[in-house]
């Protein structure tokens, strides 16, 4: 697990959003963002510095992007 700002998370996953690489994404129970990458690895954040709402805007991008957002 990494701990990490929005914006460091944004930054980090920047590169993969483009080459389109995430399977899945979702929030836990614990309000950590998971994602799950075609290559069958598994990141988590806990990103430390928003609300539960703000991580939910960032999980609408994704689903824009066209990546499944687990609810």
């Amino acid at each position: 697990m990494k701990n990490c700002s929005l914006n460091d998370f944004m930054e980090e996953i920047k590169p993969w959003l483009d080459r389109d690489h995430i399977r899945q994404a979702g929030v836990d129970e614990q309000g950590r963002v998971i994602l799950h990458f075609l290559d069958g690895t598994k990141n988590v954040y806990l990103v430390d510095d928003c609300n539960r709402a703000q991580i939910g805007k960032v999980l609408d991008d994704l689903r824009r992007q066209g990546i499944k957002v687990q609810d």
